[in-house]
């Protein structure tokens, strides 16, 4: 029948069955990986390159993530972007309290990962003492396509569902360390009347 369209894998990341054999758990992970809206979390420099990847030029609507959402009740990505002081930490794990679940966390910059330079007695030594990271997108700022990948990183877990798992077993994100990617060669400016 033309009605039950087999749903391989076609590049998309269909899932590996057709519509009646398939497994609810596999249809829910792969609509959650494809439907996930973020809110942003933006505090200091890596948020400009948040910023750049939800832009045209890298279009993370192809994501389903087009909108950056204000509400907290709305978003169940957070995408913790810049360094967190002390006094911005209950701010933050309020915030997050206020998704609902399921929801997962991004630390985006070695500022929120570790606390970057700043190793003092001010910046949270690392946002994981406060929420539980799912994914780690390493950089000073990290660019556009290392968030990218890290985002591509967290639908993987959330497809898999090992995040929902592991989440219940141990309390914790699952901590997911990507590699930092290498930057477009971007075309190098030259000034009007010059040889």
């Amino acid at each position: 029948m033309a009605i039950v369209r087999n749903l391989v894998d076609d590049g998309l990341g269909g899932i590996p069955h057709n519509a009646i054999t398939g497994k609810l758990e596999d249809l829910v992970n792969w609509s959650r990986a494809r439907s996930s809206w973020p809110a942003s979390f933006g505090l200091a420099c890596c948020a400009i390159e948040m910023m750049a990847t939800g832009g045209a030029h890298y279009d993370i609507s192809r994501f389903g993530m087009e909108v950056f959402r204000a509400s907290p009740r709305q978003a169940d990505i957070m995408i913790v972007a810049g360094r967190v002081s002390q006094k911005m930490g209950p701010v933050l794990r309020q915030i997050y309290d206020q998704m609902m679940e399921p929801k997962w966390v991004i630390s985006m910059g070695v500022c929120a990962s570790t606390g970057g330079m700043f190793y003092n007695y001010a910046i949270v030594q690392g946002v994981d003492q406060i929420v539980p990271v799912d994914v780690y997108a390493p950089g000073c700022p990290p660019t556009p396509e290392t968030l990218i990948h890290a985002i591509e990183t967290l639908h993987t877990q959330i497809e898999n569902g090992q995040l929902m798992k592991r989440r219940s077993a141990t309390g914790r994100g699952a901590e997911i360390h990507v590699e930092a990617e290498a930057p477009a060669s971007r075309p190098v400016p030259v000034a009007i009347g010059t040889r």
